[in-house]
């Protein structure tokens, strides 16, 4: 049964972790003219009201992109990734945050193309109203992103970015991420891989991330941001995580000027730290 929905949590700590490298892979690729296409696993609804009564209930952007919101001394891939936020809240306000199709979108050109999975009935169909108006260059699969990606890899321009981000709502999804990364390094290894990860205490989650790092790359970063300490019932998410497969030789350099001050502006306690480990050619 499909039960997450990532209205409650746009916009969250998560969320700017991952959009702010998302968007340092997206404009990495655009340095080339020559087209690439932009691949999400787990699509989501593409943009989110945070008014709506599902992003109210938790606020959880509040703590995430709320923090950076009103602030003047953003770092300059942090303030790059706020400015597409900002283009879709043009009254100044903080009342809409784009999803990982959107902020790709904004920054892809016409020769770019975007493919895009949800299986949620309902959200599926309000990404679909989201991106109707962009004809064949967005396309969106009704699918399981996981059995549905390998088909399109490589694809024609031999050029991608791939976002994997399952809700983790089921305990298999941290054996598919690692069973998916290995089809898409089989099928198209040359392609730029974004996977994010949640911390959590349990074990699946604490066990990920170096079953992802046997996985034997020769290209990758992992960088995690933990926003406080875990709590002591064990009880939610204390901070996320990211590996990313054949990064821009720059991503590296780039988060290390970000992560600390993203530790100062969303940590909550005295547990709150970045990781940044891996092997970049």
């Amino acid at each position: 049964m499909l039960s997450y929905r990532h209205a409650f949590h746009a916009g969250n700590h998560a969320d700017v972790l991952k959009h702010l490298v998302l968007v340092q892979l997206t404009r990495y690729l655009c340095q080339k003219e020559q087209a690439f296409w932009y691949l999400d696993t787990h699509a989501g609804a593409g943009s989110y009201a945070l008014d709506s009564a599902a992003a109210a209930k938790l606020e959880e952007f509040r703590d995430g992109v709320g923090r950076l919101w009103g602030r003047k001394d953003l770092p300059a891939a942090l303030a790059d990734y706020l400015a597409l936020v900002r283009k879709v809240n043009p009254d100044g306000g903080l009342k809409v945050y784009p999803g990982s199709p959107l902020l790709a979108l904004a920054i892809m050109r016409a020769q770019d193309r975007l493919r895009l999975f949800e299986l949620h009935s309902r959200e599926v169909l309000r990404l679909r109203e989201n991106f109707q108006a962009f004809g064949k260059q967005v396309i969106v699969h009704h699918s399981d992103g996981f059995a549905s990606l390998k088909a399109l890899l490589p694809p024609p321009p031999r050029r991608a970015v791939v976002l994997i981000d399952p809700p983790y709502e089921e305990r298999r999804d941290y054996d598919r991420v690692v069973h998916s990364l290995k089809e898409c390094l089989t099928r198209f290894p040359t392609g730029t891989y974004m996977l994010w990860y949640p911390q959590l205490t349990k074990l699946e989650a604490h066990d990920l991330p170096q079953r992802l790092q046997r996985l034997s790359a020769s290209n990758w970063l992992q960088v995690t941001l933990r926003i406080r300490t875990p709590a002591s019932d064990g009880f939610g998410m204390y901070g996320s995580g990211l590996y990313i497969l054949n990064p821009p030789w720059t991503l590296q350099s780039t988060l290390q000027e970000v992560m600390p001050y993203l530790v100062g502006v969303l940590g909550q306690d005295a547990g709150a730290g970045f990781t940044l480990a891996g092997q970049v050619s």
